[in-house]
């Protein structure tokens, strides 16, 4: 099998002045992620090493740097999926570890659970040795700017796509396993205890080794009513192609007036990707070449 790995820093009205430090981050989050699947790697540590990255990178929606909720706090979702077992982990609403992507690994194979939100969360982390922050350091000083301009402006989360963001990876190994995996810190001034697409399993994201992978971003709660990324992998059963399934499932997202993008990889190892916003941050490693768009 020919590895592959597709990446995304979000679909949404990407501004000029950060249209640079998106393409620069996607394209370090898919190189680090080939690197892994170069050596012979999986494509489940694949996925997650990119998704890291991005969490580490303020440019992005994920991790430090992230949009703040109502009430001034970062509140963080993540997942990931090992398309060979159909296994996933998630978790949601937490705020005292700097990488979510890890926990969810953790949620899948270290517990019997799928979902784990907030404190119960945190208390596996805290168990499994992940580093525990103050969640502060998870605020920057552009996100802050904006929360407190909403604040004085007045703002709603249904607001277009104007800032509505996520990142996540797939990637298929050597041995042709996929894999898929997300973070977000949601919409900018969510409602607390506000929880989108990402960490539903076959919403943000779904992996099957029989199929193919996907991974979505947008505006969560449309996303999960018509169950994109799930609905996505299903179309590369029925034998569309990667480009044909992701045209396919905006598509379908129109149909409940929504907004987002979504990456995907099939059976064959061919990548595609579609939005219907003004702008996604994608980059993809196919035999070693690197392509950035946005």
């Amino acid at each position: 099998m020919r590895p592959a790995i597709v990446v995304h820093g979000g679909a949404w009205a990407i501004p000029d002045s950060l249209v640079e430090p998106h393409k620069e981050g996607v394209k370090k989050a898919a190189l680090n992620g080939w690197e892994i699947l170069k050596e012979g790697g999986s494509a489940l540590d694949s996925a997650m090493e990119a998704v890291r990255i991005m969490e580490d990178d303020p440019t992005f929606d994920a991790g430090i740097g992230s949009f703040l909720n109502e009430e001034g706090r970062v509140d963080l979702d993540a997942s990931i999926m090992d398309g060979d077992t159909l296994e996933a982990g998630a978790v949601a609403s937490v705020y005292r570890v700097r990488n979510p992507i890890k926990l969810a690994r953790l949620v899948m194979e270290k517990t019997e659970h799928i979902l784990l939100i907030g404190e119960g969360a945190h208390r596996l982390a805290k168990k499994m040795g992940l580093e525990m922050i103050d969640p502060s350091e998870l605020i920057i000083e552009r996100e802050y700017r904006r929360w407190k301009e909403m604040k004085e402006k007045g703002y709603s989360p249904k607001r277009a796509f104007v800032e509505d963001s996520t990142v996540g990876a797939v990637a298929v190994d050597s041995k042709g396993k996929f894999a898929a995996a997300l973070s977000t810190g949601g919409t900018p001034n969510k409602m607390v205890g506000r929880v989108g697409d990402v960490p539903i399993i076959g919403s943000g994201l779904y992996a099957d080794s029989l199929k193919g992978a996907a991974a979505s971003t947008g505006h969560g709660e449309s996303i999960m009513r018509v169950i994109l990324a799930k609905s996505t992998v299903d179309m590369l059963g029925f034998g569309l192609s990667a480009q044909a399934a992701a045209e396919a499932a905006i598509d379908l997202l129109r149909r409940v007036d929504g907004y987002g993008g979504i990456i995907v990889i099939d059976r064959k190892g061919n990548i595609g990707y579609a939005y219907n916003t003004p702008r996604m941050a994608v980059a993809y490693v196919i035999d070693g070449e690197v392509k950035v768009s946005i």
